[in-house]
């Protein structure tokens, strides 16, 4: 009997164990996690999961593993995998044999230089455990220091100051949201959140963290931010030394082709650690920190994992909650040259990004709510398509994209 292997029990993991199933698969599925919980979603930990200190938001619940035939083993982890014998040693000295294997090994958050494991005032956001850490510290009136102004820190400030909190948020770079974000909803962003009482320090360097008596000191190029707790979001780092010790392809991550398959034949990798090939981009090879591309390659690597061959098709898609307003974004703006503005209702705009050839490569937009969802997901029809909409066509709210996808 067919038994299926999957390494990393997050979103991307547990959701391609289900996807077996829902395939037709009547082999074993064996889901293995470091934590102690089952799977759960990330995305809330920085949000509604944080402020509420509430449990994980499970992907599903004991029960509908047990339904679905998926073993699911908690608090182990995988210490080998043997590529001959096809089988995985885990830290608890079983060993397992598989005749696939799924790698969805996520990625940690990176640390900073000189900064001690066990700083209990200096912490990291990634799991449900960091969460409830985080959030012990967020009484009304305590001060945190944030390093890093991308979506997690900037989700992070915004429960904060929710919760009462005073925050300081420190970015090296000259404004926050600089990975993938254009700069005029950089800069909506970061007003609302000063408008909400953050102090946003950019372009300054962090020479040290150092813990102190009650709390922790950021000494910076050009001064000393002093606050009960620090909280380091400055990126994520692909958990690829499991493949690498076992000899597999690494680049930016664990590297797979068009169909999620690594360097070996039996071993597919997907979600944050693995990097692949865009179809829509040339084949630009990319990896994505995302909820939904964790989602949309964890279905296809179980379709792969039983022989489909299917390739990847979705776009890129990110999404962001700050205060009342969401961020969106479909595609990748690099190589943009053509930037169009369209405004819409309740102060919402979207940006959609063409190439040198007039070809819709990416759209960011931000509004209250769900303003911009839509045509959001129209855009990203659009992208998939290849279009070369008229410019003027979408800076105009009267046009409706869904006209311009039929065009």
């Amino acid at each position: 009997m067919t038994h299926i292997v999957i390494i990393g029990a997050g979103e991307c993991g547990a959701r391609a164990a289900f996807a077996l199933r829902e395939k037709g698969l009547d082999g074993e599925i064996t889901l293995i996690g470091a934590e102690p919980h089952l799977p759960y979603e990330r995305p809330p930990l920085s949000k509604d999961g944080l402020a509420e200190a509430s449990l994980p938001k499970f992907i599903a619940g004991a029960a509908r593993y047990e339904e679905a035939r998926i073993a699911v083993l908690t608090g182990v982890t995988a210490q080998s995998i043997d590529r001959v014998g096809k089988a995985v040693t885990l830290s608890d000295g079983r060993s397992l044999t598989y005749d696939r294997l799924l790698l969805a090994t996520g990625a940690r958050p990176q640390r900073f230089p000189g900064v001690p494991e066990n700083a209990g005032r200096i912490r990291m956001l990634r799991t449900h455990a960091d969460a409830l850490a985080i959030r012990a510290a967020l009484t009304p009136g305590a001060r945190l220091a944030i390093i890093g102004g991308g979506f997690i820190g900037l989700e992070l400030a915004a429960t904060a100051r929710r919760l009462g909190a005073e925050v300081v948020l420190v970015e090296g770079l000259p404004r926050v949201l600089s990975r993938g974000v254009p700069e005029e909803i950089a800069a909506f962003v970061a007003e609302r959140h000063r408008q909400e009482g953050v102090e946003i320090i950019c372009g300054v360097q962090i020479a040290a963290i150092e813990e102190v008596a009650g709390g922790a000191r950021l000494l910076l190029s050009d001064g000393v931010v002093e606050a009960e707790l620090v909280v380091v979001g400055i990126g994520a780092v692909p958990n690829t030394e499991l493949a690498e010790a076992a000899r597999l392809a690494i680049e930016n991550g664990i590297a797979v082709d068009e169909r999620l398959c690594t360097s070996d034949p039996d071993i597919y990798a997907a979600g944050d650690c693995c990097s692949f090939p865009l179809p829509h981009y040339g084949g630009r090879r990319v990896r994505l920190e995302a909820w939904r591309n964790a989602q949309d390659q964890g279905a296809l690597a179980a379709a792969n994992l039983m022989g489909a061959g299917e390739t990847m098709a979705s776009i890129p898609w990110f999404w962001s909650d700050q205060y009342e307003f969401t961020l969106q974004i479909a595609g990748l703006a690099d190589g943009a040259e053509t930037t169009v503005r369209r405004d819409m209702e309740e102060g919402a705009f979207i940006l959609f990004h063409l190439n040198g050839k007039g070809r819709l490569i990416a759209a960011s937009g931000i509004g209250p709510g769900n303003a911009v969802a839509r045509d959001i997901r129209l855009a990203e029809m659009l992208i998939a398509a290849g279009a070369k909409p008229d410019p003027l066509a979408l800076a105009s709210p009267e046009t409706r994209l869904k006209k311009l996808l039929a065009a």
